[in-house]
């Protein structure tokens, strides 16, 4: 069979499920897990939060069924369901957060436990600096970017289609990366099913939105990215693994810098994410999305230009250009727009 069919057959079966998933536990969501507008909302009526139970249960019933179809090698095998099973950990863990507020105190270290699984037990042979750092100290801070990375897709997930458009097109590049390389095939079905059970939730989620993804998702779906930009990196795909995820990486981050520079508490709600001032700023929530999409679409391209041209010059080259491309849309989102 063509390496290519499987992946597409995979996102084809979860968007399908999971677009099913979303009609038949919405009533559900609407009588558990309504998200009512408060001040730091960018929604203004009562909308039901959990629809990442359903994309997760549309990719975990298309890849299980290609593993029951298809030979998977042991290690590959049990370390994908690994990444699974501390996955729907994390969802659950989202899923009392949506209910009933957590403390962080709570909540970090468990997200850190569930990282650390899969650091441990999911990828223990990738090594990505061992002439430079000792393996206990790459591991240490390979925890806190997966912690971070899994916590950053959760804070941008805060207008509607905002991780559809951030985080589809980066899994439909790793599942292509699956099935033409350098990332191996299991870990490609795993963005083709991830991808598919986004693209089937997309509809819910259009502005104005008719359900949200709600920690029960972003939390599953950051920790699942992570692991897959993780397994990139590590094939010698270091620099692609930067830049796809970048736009997410730089407003949560620069945001986070400024909210710590004015000793703010970190840990609590807020609207000040770029993406967020943009809606402030006078851009329709469309515009704010289909503008990402934009700069995601060239970053997959410069991405891919990294991977093919792996001499240092190039590689730099990429990531200057993904820095400024990212740079301007953070700067456009941060200033008022001016009337036409």
């Amino acid at each position: 069979m063509n390496a290519y069919w499987p992946p597409l057959l995979i996102a084809f079966v979860a968007a399908a499920a999971a677009s099913r998933f979303c009609v038949l536990l919405r009533p559900l969501l609407v009588r558990y897990a309504l998200a009512r507008p408060n001040a730091r909302s960018s929604h203004s009526r009562p909308t039901p939060q959990g629809g990442g139970v359903a994309v997760l249960l549309g990719a975990y019933l298309a890849l299980g069924g290609a593993l029951a179809l298809a030979p998977v090698a042991a290690p590959l095998r049990d370390g994908l369901l690994l990444v699974m099973a501390s996955a729907a950990a994390l969802a659950a863990l989202g899923a009392l957060d949506d209910i009933r507020p957590l403390p962080a105190g709570l909540r970090l270290p468990l997200q850190a436990l569930c990282v650390g699984a899969v650091l441990l037990f999911a990828a223990p042979e990738i090594r990505l600096f061992p002439e430079a750092l000792p393996l206990a100290l790459e591991r240490g801070l390979a925890l806190l970017a997966g912690l971070w990375f899994v916590n950053l897709v959760n804070f941008m997930d805060g207008i509607d289609w905002m991780t559809v458009v951030g985080l589809a097109p980066l899994l439909a590049a790793l599942a292509y990366g699956g099935a033409a390389g350098p990332l191996d095939p299991v870990s490609g079905w795993l963005a083709a099913a991830l991808c598919g059970g986004l693209i089937g939730f997309a509809p819910e989620n259009r502005p104005s939105a008719r359900l949200f993804l709600g920690d029960v998702g972003s939390l599953p779906i950051g920790l699942i990215t992570a692991y897959l930009l993780y397994r990139l990196a590590g094939a010698g795909g270091f620099t692609a693994a930067l830049i796809l995820p970048l736009y997410h990486i730089a407003d949560s981050s620069l945001t986070l810098l400024a909210r710590l520079a004015r000793r703010e508490r970190i840990w609590e709600a807020h609207r000040s994410h770029f993406y967020q001032r943009a809606t402030v700023n006078g851009y329709a929530v469309s515009e704010i999305v289909a503008q990402v999409a934009l700069l995601n679409g060239l970053l997959i391209v410069l991405a891919g230009i990294s991977l093919a041209f792996p001499a240092l010059p190039a590689q730099a080259a990429c990531l200057i250009a993904a820095g400024v491309l990212t740079g301007s849309l953070l700067r456009r989102f941060s200033r008022r727009r001016s009337p036409a």
